[in-house]
């Protein structure tokens, strides 16, 4: 301690060394890592619906949090937000389950079409190098009658779909439930970490903004494709369009994904031209909606590259399955503020993954003297709760500062 009564800030801004080589941390760092994605991995059916209900929950908690400030009893506000999040669940599954069985009924009546587009693809391989006998080698196991079979067994497979649902519905529940004392927790855990709090809040509004934004262009892109398909002559214009909806929300790959099928109908259908007319309408959509106009209304909500967003996507549909691919940002968001915005010697990374360098660049350049403030801070607290166990941050502060805390945006 000074003469002053401040204790020696030599020793408080000792930064703490690694206790083992770096090499054996990035050892052991890794081999958690594999266990925690292997022990995902196999719980993906449940860590799969619970994340998705935790999503909507975020999404919905606006309209709970609205309801409360109108003098609406807390209780009754939950039971509304639940409510609503299962309703979107609920049109969700409806819109899929009602678009594979307009396929599983209509696909089969294109057989001979599908026939006749299989011959002229045997005839025209020749011009690209490919004989007749290996396309038809590739192409042999190809049955019309398979795919309407495989998109039937696919409705009704109840089992899993009702396991799923219901995990998700009761994760809802009690999520929302805990929900109402969130922001009081929230306050309080500020106190002892305001970092690691800003960064779930700074997620929680990403992901929100995220879905919201996916959602509502992803229903006017949609709209448009069935006019653009109707305009054309394609069939099947309203089951093409809630397969766009639905692929929006797959990053990168879901336009490709939501392309392919009304293609080959309008090939099959009316010929070359009108697919290479389905091919610019949507590509021409995506691009000035999707490209141009959407990301000025998402901002930094998704905050990672193009190319981070299509690893992530391809990671988590391995390690969720086919959950992953509607969760693949979301999560990597997550893991993200979990381990990166939380922790101020990891922020650099922003540098590398953030779609933005600009807003990734802005922590990374606060002045020295800032810097100072906050490593005596924490190192003083830290000596202090070391000294004093009954004491914790929310107790204690610095000689002459206060204690900082995080601000909480919940709604």
């Amino acid at each position: 301690m000074t003469s002053a009564g401040r204790p020696a800030t030599a020793e408080a801004v000792r930064p703490r060394e690694w206790a083992l080589p770096r090499f054996t941390i990035i050892v052991l760092g890794l081999a958690g890592l594999f266990f925690a994605v292997g022990f995902i991995k196999d719980l993906q059916l449940i860590i799969a619906p619970v994340f998705l209900a935790f999503n909507l929950v975020i999404v919905g908690y606006p309209v709970q949090a609205w309801l409360i400030r109108r003098r609406v009893p807390a209780a009754v506000a939950a039971v509304v937000t639940v409510l609503l999040v299962l309703s979107v669940v609920a049109a969700f599954f409806a819109l899929t389950g009602w678009s594979i069985a307009e396929l599983v009924l209509v696909i089969p009546e294109y057989s001979d079409e599908l026939d006749n587009l299989y011959r002229d693809l045997l005839t025209g391989s020749s011009s690209l190098g490919l004989t007749p006998e290996f396309v038809k080698e590739q192409m042999a196991n190809f049955d019309v009658n398979q795919l309407a079979a495989a998109l039937r067994e696919v409705l009704s497979n109840a089992t899993l779909v009702v396991t799923l649902v219901t995990t998700a519905i009761m994760a809802t529940f009690f999520i929302v439930m805990d929900s109402l004392a969130f922001p009081r927790r929230m306050t309080l855990a500020s106190g002892v970490q305001p970092r690691f709090v800003q960064a779930m809040n700074t997620f929680a509004v990403g992901v929100r903004r995220y879905w919201v934004v996916a959602t509502v262009f992803g229903l006017i892109v949609a709209a448009l494709d069935v006019v653009a398909l109707i305009i054309i002559g394609v069939p099947l214009a309203l089951v093409w369009g809630v397969l766009a909806f639905l692929t929006n929300y797959i990053p990168n790959i879901g336009f490709i994904i939501g392309l392919v099928p009304p293609a080959i109908m309008a090939l099959i259908e009316g010929g070359w031209w009108d697919a290479l007319w389905v091919v610019i309408a949507y590509s021409l959509l995506n691009f000035v909606i999707q490209a141009i106009i959407q990301p000025k209304f998402t901002g930094q909500s998704v905050g990672v590259t193009p190319f981070i967003s299509f690893l992530s996507l391809l990671f988590w549909v391995w390690v969720l399955g086919w959950f992953g691919a509607l969760l693949a940002l979301p999560a990597t968001l997550l893991v993200k503020a979990l381990l990166v915005d939380a922790d101020p010697r990891a922020r650099w990374i922003n540098l590398l993954v953030a779609s933005d360098i600009r807003a990734a660049e802005s922590p990374l350049l606060a002045s020295p003297s800032e810097s100072m403030d906050n490593s005596c801070e924490e190192s003083h607290i830290e000596a202090v709760e070391d000294s004093q166990p009954g004491l914790t941050m929310s107790e204690t502060a610095v000689p002459g500062r206060s204690p900082k805390r995080a601000v909480i945006d919940l709604d």
